[in-house]
């Protein structure tokens, strides 16, 4: 379990009242100020204190699937496949003059990191290997900072801290998680989306089906927004499941699959879909053919980046005529009447008559997710934290969301 240690972080410019309100039981508890999703001081402390002083998800594995393949992402970090087969992540800085050892977003494959600046040449592994015009240059002095990474079921989580968050805190959702065995499947799509909401916004959206009906028809067709439960965990994972209804193979727009189950998965997995959030920017989303993975990237209060993929068995993914859209057209569709959602909703909290609103009985996984951010406004490290006293409705293994 990653520390709670009190003075972890600093307070955030947030009224203290507020979001001792949020931490209220459920039945008692409301949502977020509005100035936590709108107020640009509160976006500058959580980029510092949230993505630049944790565990955050950098990227998926598979996008370093060689030695020698780099990748630079935001917040100033270069990620690296060792010639061990190792991933590891440095601070994207050259050590002699500071110039970036990759443009963010751009990759390469070299058996060594090069400056493009002045060709100071770094191993695979950051120890300094050769500085132009330095006959004895000092490696142990003069090597790539390294920052912790953890590889975990295909995704590549970095530690923005240097070290201080501790383990990554994720040991109780590995349970849930292996059956899919989502480092096994295959990426066959991707899309990008810019979206003008909070990516708190965002993430509370997804934990609650609450809104299905109203925007989601396609998606009630073939699995009853009624249908799911929530896992008793909150603070670094929160999340649950809902059924497939009867005759849907999957989710997709007819409900069949274009794919092949995946093979960790019988009985009940085969007619269920998990939906995970890991704090503070993974939304993962296991099918029984397939696992679909956004990783939200904030930019500003009001705007977030969604890279989202689709991965599936290699058994499908590696046939000739395999077509991805069968998902990916899917939740394409489901996931702007999302950001449409989502943008409204950032829009109605920038309004001055905007105020905390109520939990309905469904949303006691969004309760688990903003009591998880106030408790973190307030100066605690995220862990795996047990749930809030009387935070839902049912406190059995799964818990109904209505």
């Amino acid at each position: 379990m990653a520390s709670r240690d009190p003075a972890a972080y600093p307070p955030a410019p947030v009224e203290k009242r507020a979001l001792l309100e949020v931490l209220s039981s459920f039945k008692e508890s409301v949502m977020l100020p509005p100035s936590a999703y709108t107020d640009p001081a509160v976006f500058e402390w959580e980029r510092r204190h949230i993505f630049g002083g944790g565990w955050t998800c950098a990227a998926r594995g598979a996008q370093l699937p060689a030695p020698g393949d780099q990748l630079a992402v935001p917040g100033g970090v270069l990620l690296v496949r060792g010639d061990d087969g190792t991933a590891r992540a440095f601070a994207n800085t050259c050590r002699h003059r500071g110039h970036e050892l990759l443009p963010c977003g751009a990759t390469t494959q070299a058996g060594a990191v090069v400056c493009p600046y002045h060709s100071w040449t770094y191993r695979l592994d950051g120890r300094l290997r050769g500085a132009p015009g330095y006959r004895d240059a000092d490696a142990a002095r003069w090597s790539l900072t390294a920052l912790p990474v953890a590889e975990w079921h295909g995704l590549l989580f970095v530690d923005m801290s240097g070290g201080a968050a501790g383990e990554l805190p994720l040991a109780g959702l590995h349970p849930v998680i292996s059956p899919h065995q989502p480092s096994r499947t295959q990426v066959a799509a991707t899309r990008t989306y810019d979206a003008a909401a909070n990516w708190k916004i965002l993430t509370e959206n997804y934990h609650e089906c609450y809104h299905c009906p109203s925007i989601h028809l396609e998606l009630c067709r073939v699995s009853p927004p009624r249908s799911g439960q929530n896992y008793p965990a909150s603070g670094a994972w929160i999340g649950g499941w809902m059924s497939l209804r009867p005759g849907a193979e999957t989710m997709s727009l007819d409900g069949r699959s274009g794919g092949v189950p995946l093979r960790g998965l019988s009985g009940d997995a085969l007619r269920t879909v998990i939906y995970v959030a890991i704090f503070p920017n993974v939304l993962l989303s296991l099918h029984p053919d397939y696992v679909m993975t956004h990783i939200l990237r904030p930019v500003a209060a009001d705007r977030t980046i969604i890279e989202c993929s689709w991965s599936f068995a290699p058994e499908a993914a590696g046939r000739p005529d395999f077509d991805p859209a069968y998902a990916a057209d899917f939740w394409d569709l489901t996931n702007q009447q999302d950001w449409a959602a989502c943008e409204s909703v950032q829009r109605g909290l920038s309004s001055p008559f905007a105020s905390a609103g109520p939990l309905a009985p469904g949303e006691d996984a969004v309760h688990s997710f903003v009591t998880t951010v106030a408790r973190v406004y307030l100066g605690e490290r995220v862990a795996e934290w047990p749930l809030p006293a009387a935070a839902g409705p049912e406190t059995a293994e799964r818990r109904s969301v209505g």
